[in-house]
């Protein structure tokens, strides 16, 4: 009885007619005919359904929306066949466009929303807070941040009130897709507005990411500002503290572990490691990590790499290796960038053998090298001397398939060619560079000028004209070249006549006092008086965190970065290009011209090359006084120091025979977290042996040595030079049996040391010899 009253119900439904008035079963009939629908929607899609029999309704198509049993694209076309064959009798609800959107959300077809969007536009339907932040949330989880641009916009216009929660969604859409300006112009609108507007943890550290990754300084110390007064979450602080530290802001850094130690994860760890490491205190960070081993926090493959990586750009070579050793040890697997990271460090510390055995190792464990492996291998070997092999090795990848060099190994190459005064090889491959498809950069073309103004070459223009034949940065060059002639030839002003143009502060023998005292860097960096927490997993890094007045670091372990010339412009490295062709002729005026050309075009970001290049000449040509005015001028444009600094610093003033104050100089700069390379050491040697200082030379080359740099052959002829002119000629033949035995190979200069060796120990010989001959005349019992 009942089936034939439902029959009849749903017959005639379809049909058209009307059921009886008053029927019991309204909710059944829904059912009914959502089934019946259902079934032919699953069957043969909306070509089946007649728009004049159909029976539609708000409730009818909402229970289609939401059958589970029926495909998401099936739902998507009923929707659309409703609302365009039912214009007259039938409008789609907020809800349906809700329950849709849902749908859409949930099974990907994230493609549909604009037409969608379109849809509620025209019939006026506004969409409520949950699903605006559901669509939102899913457009930016599948990364289509243009579309969920494309929705606030939508939702703007159709006049809905936003919820302030929503902006969350729509700050992290515009961080991903880096329009840092319109997400902060949204950001600080909000906070400013009516709106009681509080920043989720997720929206604020996406903006702090997007901020740091667009090295925004400012811009991200303001939002720090505007944020510090809601509480930031782990993960913010890690932000923030990975931010300052970056920027050299190690106060800041170590102040914000402090205020969120408690909440402190390996993450947080390996954010102030890494910190500790780009400031060159690389000897806190391995104490911090010392005690993390005997923690709660086990160090993960990515404190290895940051502490690794530390000591090798410091050149603590035995603490990366003892680090590496332990990190294989705990079953961590290097990747491509650590072994590469400690290649560099080994061949940077003269341990050729070290690193080919590491080499052969990375092989043999199945790590892939690539391009990187093989230019730090070659511009290593280039390095060490072993200029045959570095070369046999890059023809050996050259035939090779697999793209084992790039243009980089090229440069590297066509510099080595260079340096050795092989001009035409290094055309010929640059050359080939360009007919495998390599682009000849700003390195290469510097590489080739200064070759050529060595020999004397005036017909280099033509010469890089012929060769290089793509692109436009020769003549680029060209042009900055006439530009820079042109304005050499022109009259110069007799306003700055007799005023100096590096003037000094004071004397180049006060050079100590840009370093500060250890005492006072300890009176300065005071810890308070407080007790260490027990239950503490670092208390070294609390102590540091303590601590007041930071020292600002010497010298950061920042990454090089790869000169590139900008067209049409008078850049910075272009100037340095040409500056490193005037100095290498000795040129000095031309370079003082230059340089002054920069200085009335308003020119200021000038890096630490250009400063060191231009005082490393004073110091030679023995101008201190304007050396030291160079420095101070460096200073004046807060362009930061380097360890090449240093070197000029300590070699000027070993020439001034005061190797009292550059030993004082060293011994200040370790004190303070800096690091020793060996042109430094070689620079100090040199200094203390004419200084006639040979047991503290001695004492350094030793110290050289126990920190894991190898000496190289300008070690060793300074060590057998200043020994031989000291008379110290069984010394200066130890040094030449320990260069040998080292595999160091002897140059140039090593024969002309040895010369002078030879004619000191026939001298001896000779004047024992005449000893031995005369004694018996002198002597009184023969008389």
């Amino acid at each position: 009885m009942r089936r034939r009253r439902a029959t009849a119900a749903v017959s005639s439904a379809i049909s058209g007619q009307s059921p009886a008035k008053n029927s019991p079963l309204p909710h059944l009939r829904n059912i009914l005919i959502t089934a019946s629908l259902s079934k032919t929607l699953s069957q043969s899609g909306t070509r089946n359904l007649d728009a004049n029999t159909t029976p539609i309704s708000e409730p009818i198509v909402l229970h289609i929306l939401r059958r589970n049993s029926l495909d998401p694209s099936k739902k998507l076309t009923f929707f659309r066949w409703c609302r365009l064959s039912l214009r007259q009798n039938y409008k789609h609800s907020s809800s349906a466009y809700s329950q849709i959107l849902r749908t859409v959300c949930r099974t990907g077809l994230l493609g549909e929303v604009p037409d969608l969007l379109t849809s509620m536009k025209e019939d006026n339907v506004n969409l409520d807070q949950t699903t605006s932040k559901l669509l939102l949330d899913s457009l930016i989880g599948s990364g289509k941040y243009d579309s969920a641009l494309g929705v606030l916009d939508y939702m703007e216009e159709l006049g809905g009130c936003l919820n302030p929660s929503v902006y969350d969604s729509v700050l992290i859409a515009l961080a991903k897709k880096k329009e840092m300006r319109l997400a902060l112009s949204i950001f600080f609108k909000l906070l400013e507005g009516s709106l009681s507007y509080i920043p989720g943890n997720v929206a604020a550290n996406e903006l702090l990411v997007g901020l740091r990754r667009a090295d925004m300084k400012e811009e991200f110390k303001t939002v720090y500002e505007k944020l510090k007064r809601f509480r930031f979450d782990t993960c913010g602080y890690n932000i923030c503290i990975h931010a300052f530290g970056t920027w050299g802001d190690l106060e800041s850094a170590l102040s914000l572990f402090r205020e969120m130690r408690d909440d402190a994860d390996i993450c947080t760890y390996n954010s102030l490691i890494h910190v500790l490491c780009l400031a060159g205190r690389v000897k806190d960070a391995l104490a911090v990590w010392e005690e993390l081993r005997v923690s709660g926090h086990e160090p993960d493959n990515s404190t290895y790499r940051v502490l690794i990586q530390g000591c090798c750009k410091s050149y603590r070579m035995d603490d990366a290796m003892r680090v590496f050793g332990e990190m294989e040890y705990n079953g961590f697997v290097p990747d491509t960038v650590l072994y590469n990271s400690v290649l560099d460090g080994t061949l940077k510390a003269r341990r050729v053998v070290e690193a080919c055995e590491l080499f052969e190792k990375m092989v043999r464990e199945g790590v892939r090298a690539t391009c990187w492996t093989y230019n730090i291998l070659i511009d290593g070997l280039f390095r060490n001397g072993r200029g045959e092999a570095g070369f046999a090795l890059f023809c050996d990848l050259k035939e090779k398939k697999g793209g084992f060099v790039d243009g980089v190994t090229f440069s590297i190459v066509v510099l080595q060619l260079c340096r050795e005064g092989k001009v035409d090889g290094a055309v010929k491959l640059v050359e080939e560079m360009e007919a495998r498809g390599f682009s000849v950069d700003l390195v290469t073309i510097s590489s080739l000028l200064v070759g050529f103004h060595k020999q004397g070459r005036w017909d280099w223009k033509e010469k890089l004209m012929k060769h290089v034949r793509e692109g436009n940065l020769v003549p680029n060059v060209l042009r900055w070249n006439a530009g820079v002639e042109a304005s050499m030839k022109r009259p110069q002003g007799k306003d700055k006549d007799y005023t100096p143009m590096f003037p000094s502060k004071g004397s180049f023998l006060d050079i100590i006092s840009m370093v500060k005292d250890s005492k006072e860097a300890e009176k300065e960096a005071s810890t308070p008086l407080e007790d260490d927490d027990p239950w503490s997993s670092s208390p070294y890094m609390d102590r540091l965190a303590r601590q007041v007045n930071q020292p600002k670091p010497l010298f950061a372990l920042a990454r090089g970065q790869r000169m590139e010339a900008k067209p049409d412009s008078f850049d910075v490295d272009m100037m340095n290009t040409f500056l490193s062709i005037y100095l290498s002729k000795g040129d000095l005026s031309l370079a003082c011209k230059l340089f002054e050309i920069f200085n009335d075009m308003g020119v200021t970001n000038l890096t630490s090359y250009t400063y060191n290049s231009m005082m490393s000449s004073f110091v030679k040509k023995g101008y201190y006084k304007t050396a030291r005015g160079v420095l101070d001028q460096m200073g004046d444009n807060f362009c930061a120091a380097d360890i090449a600094t240093y070197n000029v610093i300590i070699q000027g003033l070993g020439e001034m025979g005061r190797a009292d104050l550059a030993s004082a100089v060293l011994d200040r700069l370790t004190e303070q977290g800096g690091y020793l390379d060996i042109v430094m050491y070689n620079t100090l040697i040199n200094a203390l042996g004419k200084a006639n200082r040979l047991d503290e030379a001695t004492r350094l080359f030793d110290h050289m040595k126990s920190n894991g740099i190898n000496p190289d052959v300008v070690s060793y002829n300074t060590m057998i030079e200043v020994n031989s002119k000291a008379g110290r000629l069984k010394e200066a033949y130890k040094y030449l049996k320990a260069m040998l035995d080292a595999n160091c190979l002897p140059n140039h200069v090593t024969d002309t040391i040895l010369d002078y060796l030879g004619r000191e120990m026939e001298k001896a010989r000779f004047k024992k010899a005449s000893f031995v001959r005369t004694k018996p005349n002198n002597d009184p019992s023969s008389s």
